[in-house]
């Protein structure tokens, strides 16, 4: 529900109104389509609450798409890092962006290649669906962490241009708010700090959930080596002693 109510704040509120007026706006729902939806949406199971109510041959077949080659190779996390970052500059640092402004059609496309990329991109790190690919909690945790960097890079990029980058908020005047530099100076700003807060949320939340792990799994060996020793007659909380080896 979360992710869904960051969707349509992007899309639907007074962010999607102005987001064609201040470069700083449209760059909110970017941020909000990117690094705040896509994690919410996939920490809710999607694919595993579809499983759960789908009919055995309608999960079978969802079960044959996961496993097949395309997905295997989109959903490998190095391609989901590339694509992820290869998008966002992408779009940023090519006339495409300006174009859709001005292109409606090339404007959603815009939004869905945004979350469909930070979609894959998010899903290796969430793990609670079921993936082709499961990396372990360290693994995540140096995926965020080589994700942060681009990011800083492209924020700063987009600070300190010397020229606007998208000739649409030139020709779009407007008798109030920041001149179009200062705007994608702030846009740039935002995709900085706030990007890099976002990435550092998601590492402290990988850190907790790599503690919560450890925590059931040494608490699952607790149980396991205390049922052997009630098995072999042994007191449970009785320390074991090497065989051969007798207490005076």
């Amino acid at each position: 529900m979360g992710g869904l109510i960051a969707i349509g704040v992007a899309l639907t509120s007074p962010i999607e109104a102005y987001e064609g007026s201040l470069f700083s706006v449209h760059m909110v729902q970017h941020l909000l389509l990117m690094l705040v939806a896509p994690p919410l949406l996939l920490a809710g199971g999607p694919i595993t609450l579809t499983l759960r109510v789908s009919s055995p041959s309608v999960r079978r077949r969802l079960l044959w798409v996961l496993h097949s080659p395309v997905v295997k190779a989109i959903s490998f996390p190095v391609v989901t890092w590339v694509l992820f970052a290869a998008v966002n500059w992408g779009w940023h640092f090519s006339t495409l962006y300006d174009e859709a402004l001005e292109n409606q059609l090339l404007h959603y496309l815009q939004h869905a290649s945004f979350l469909a990329a930070a979609l894959l991109f998010w899903w290796p790190v969430v793990g609670v669906d079921p993936s082709p690919w499961r990396m372990p909690y360290p693994v995540r945790l140096f995926y965020l962490f080589l994700a942060l960097p681009q990011n800083s890079f492209l924020g700063v990029a987009l600070l300190s241009a010397g020229t606007v980058l998208y000739p649409h908020y030139v020709t779009n005047l407007r008798a109030w708010g920041p001149t179009p530099l200062e705007d994608q100076q702030l846009g740039g700003v935002l995709m900085w700090v706030a990007g890099d807060i976002a990435f550092l949320v998601g590492m402290a939340v990988v850190i907790v959930a790599w503690m919560r792990h450890e925590e059931r799994r040494t608490a699952r060996l607790d149980e396991r080596l205390a049922a052997e020793r009630a098995a072999s007659g042994e007191e449970p909380w009785a320390p074991s002693v090497p065989r051969g080896q007798t207490g005076r």
